[in-house]
């Protein structure tokens, strides 16, 4: 270490600024206190990191409540179907439905009974087996739209969250060329702010639309294999239904 002048330094200083454009940029969030950032940025950026923040914390509340929907759906619906399966007589699958209400299944299988019970209050045995099919048609249509609720708010943040985002991040640029326009010269100090609002919603849009990309497609998936799962239990409720009118 040596010393440099007053002039020495000065001279040095822009040099060793144009040097540090080239690496500084990733490093300029450890560089710019994030609540110091809020204080003195523009409306627009403030408002942009406010929206991506509550589209992420939207999103991360929809996959924890989904999460847990499907867990229970799956649990509840392995169980009923194992009592269906025991259970020789609807009336007492329909007894014993009760304890599995949480499972898409008891849904089917209500709408399938009530259909069953009508036919047979009112002409004394089962004679529209058609009817009976579209009651279970309609009660999958009704589980799978529950189970569906609020995934299309995860399709929006993934799709919408990387362009607010890149709004967030053009005009981060744009504030940092302007300040650099007003100090004259080139200065890390006159151009921070800028890049560190840039990056910011960068990282805030990724964050947003990552997550929600993954997770809407995972419960998609779920979502499927739970259909795919009541149609072949409406299946198997036709046959004990046509069973039960042949005996």
């Amino acid at each position: 270490m040596f010393y440099r002048g007053p002039q020495e330094a000065l001279n040095s200083y822009n040099e060793s600024d144009k040097g540090m454009m080239y690496y500084a940029p990733p490093a300029l969030l450890l560089q710019v206190h994030f609540w110091d950032l809020i204080r003195t940025s523009e409306p627009i950026p403030i408002v942009v990191m406010g929206l991506l923040v509550v589209l992420s914390i939207l999103s991360w509340t929809i996959i924890f409540s989904k999460w847990s929907t499907f867990r229970q759906a799956r649990a509840a619906n392995r169980m009923f179907l194992k009592a269906f399966r025991k259970t020789p007589e609807l009336r007492s699958v329909a007894v014993a439905s009760e304890q599995f209400q949480s499972a898409p299944l008891v849904v089917v299988f209500d709408f399938g009974y009530a259909e069953i019970d009508r036919q047979l209050k009112t002409r004394g045995r089962l004679t529209n087996p058609v009817a009976l099919e579209r009651s279970l048609q309609l009660g999958i249509s009704e589980e799978i739209a529950k189970l569906e609720h609020n995934m299309n708010w995860l399709a929006t943040t993934a799709t919408v969250s990387p362009f607010i985002g890149l709004f967030g991040t053009v005009w981060g640029i744009i504030e940092a060329f302007q300040a650099l326009g007003l100090a004259g010269a080139t200065s890390m100090r006159a151009v921070a702010p800028g890049i560190a609002n840039a990056l910011v919603a960068t990282a805030l849009g990724l964050a947003a639309a990552i997550p929600a990309a993954v997770f809407y497609n995972h419960f998609g998936n779920s979502l499927k294999e739970i259909g795919a799962r009541l149609e072949d239990f409406s299946l198997e409720f036709l046959n004990v239904a046509e069973r039960g009118l042949e005996d």
